[in-house]
């Protein structure tokens, strides 16, 4: 895991030898170099979820290492990583030894994000959905509220409870444990209330539905404009009015 931005890379593969792909390219990837050489593995793909500088900044680091190796991004996502020699279709699935590996659309934090089903047990959601937490719809490339929250609903949460989730940044969780405990999960499958609260995010006037933990220590917030849409912004760009600041330090005396 990289230090920097708390963002993963993983090296799968299903046995010593076998062939293997990396899962973006974002993080510390000499240990993962490491293991290739000490584990005799083939590496077959460098599969990348999407084209944000922390999840392919040693991209060519590895590519030094194993040139000529296939670099699969979806194909709104090819522009920007001109080491991408092919795209990540949506449905289509590529066999890695012993592995398939499914790609689906997830857009939302970019249009082009893929998450990566590997054997129908191991989902990898890059920036999609984190331990706790979602990805935001502020960085460049990014949708929409809706699109996000589609991609985690309608396709990532769907899958069966077991299945075990590796995020783009920090720690694992599994299908079963985002459905109940991530706070925004609970809020759109209806078994919490939306707060009220007035705020401003980005100076503007909002609501903040809710101020949720996020993977690095800070907060993540979902927040609806006046205009009736809804956004996920950086929780430091949420100001809390000052009566609930009041009326949270009652509840903490």
């Amino acid at each position: 895991m990289s230090t920097a931005w708390l963002s993963n890379t993983y090296l799968v593969a299903d046995e010593h030898g076998a062939q293997a792909f990396m899962v973006d390219a974002g993080g510390p990837v000499e240990p993962l170099l490491e293991a290739i050489e000490r584990e005799r593995y083939q590496l077959a793909f460098v599969l990348l979820t999407h084209h944000h500088h922390d999840h392919v900044a040693e991209l060519d680091t590895v590519l030094q290492r194993h040139p000529g190796t296939p670099v699969l991004i979806h194909k709104l996502e090819r522009e920007f990583v001109p080491a991408a020699t092919g795209d990540l279709v949506p449905g289509e699935t590529l066999h890695v030894g012993g592995l398939t590996v499914e790609a689906l659309h997830t857009p939302g934090h970019t249009l082009g994000m893929v998450s990566l089903l590997v054997n129908a047990t191991a989902l990898f959601t890059g920036d999609v959905l984190f331990a706790g937490s979602i990805g935001g719809v502020r960085a460049p490339g990014s949708t929409t509220y809706s699109d996000q929250r589609s991609s985690i609903m309608e396709t990532l949460l769907t899958l069966p409870p077991q299945t075990l989730v590796y995020p783009g940044h920090t720690t694992a969780t599994t299908v079963a444990d985002e459905l109940e405990s991530n706070p925004f999960v609970r809020i759109w499958s209806g078994r919490d209330p939306e707060g009220d609260e007035p705020c401003t995010a980005f100076g503007r006037p909002a609501t903040l539905v809710l101020l949720g933990d996020d993977y690095d220590g800070g907060h993540k917030a979902w927040v609806r404009w006046p205009d009736g849409s809804d956004d996920i912004v950086p929780g430091s760009q949420v100001v809390r009015s000052a009566a609930a600041d009041s009326r949270r330090a009652e509840r903490q005396a």
